[in-house]
């Protein structure tokens, strides 16, 4: 079962993402608290959505995805960015991750989302076999840019104007 998740479910998707930062060999970087996570969620302003799924026949949460809205200037519409899927590997092969997919894919065909877009590790073979079997593109001439630490301190010093007058918005 594929469902919206819960301020209940924060300490669950806490600990999968600590999980899924463990898979993919980062976990030092999984920093993120129950308390930041509740916010982003179910705050004021969410900055993301997330879903659960849950075995059918336990109730247990057994993988979740969690996303939030781009915008496109191409196409003048929004769009979707999963950031996070994830399926704990002793429910694996059960249809949970393409069941979250189907219902984010529906969710973008609903509210007129043009593109759905997501990253993954170019090692990370049965979550490729997965997205090819759907359909996905990959775009290998896009590289993924990031600033953090102090490059992006450095950078942020430099700059004068605020674009925005409530960075961090609603989407």
């Amino acid at each position: 079962m594929i469902r919206a998740a819960t301020e209940n479910d924060v300490p669950e998707i806490r600990a999968m993402i600590r999980e899924l930062a463990a898979y993919e060999r980062a976990v030092e970087q999984a920093r993120a608290t129950e308390e930041q996570l509740r916010e982003a969620l179910f705050g004021d302003r969410p900055a993301a959505y997330a879903l659960t799924a849950e075995d059918d026949t336990t109730g247990e949460v057994v993988g979740y995805a969690l996303w939030f809205p781009l915008f496109s200037t191409w196409t003048g519409t929004r769009s979707m960015h999963l950031e996070d899927l994830y399926v704990r590997p002793q429910a694996r092969g059960g249809g949970h991750g393409r069941a979250l997919l189907a219902a984010l894919a529906a969710h973008c065909v609903r509210s007129g989302f043009e593109r759905f877009e997501w990253w993954v590790l170019d090692w990370n073979e049965p979550a490729i076999g997965l997205y090819k079997s759907l359909g996905a593109d990959f775009l290998d001439e896009w590289r993924v840019c990031r600033l953090t630490g102090e490059p992006l301190r450095d950078l942020a010093a430099q700059g004068t104007a605020r674009p925005h007058p409530n960075p961090g918005g609603t989407p």
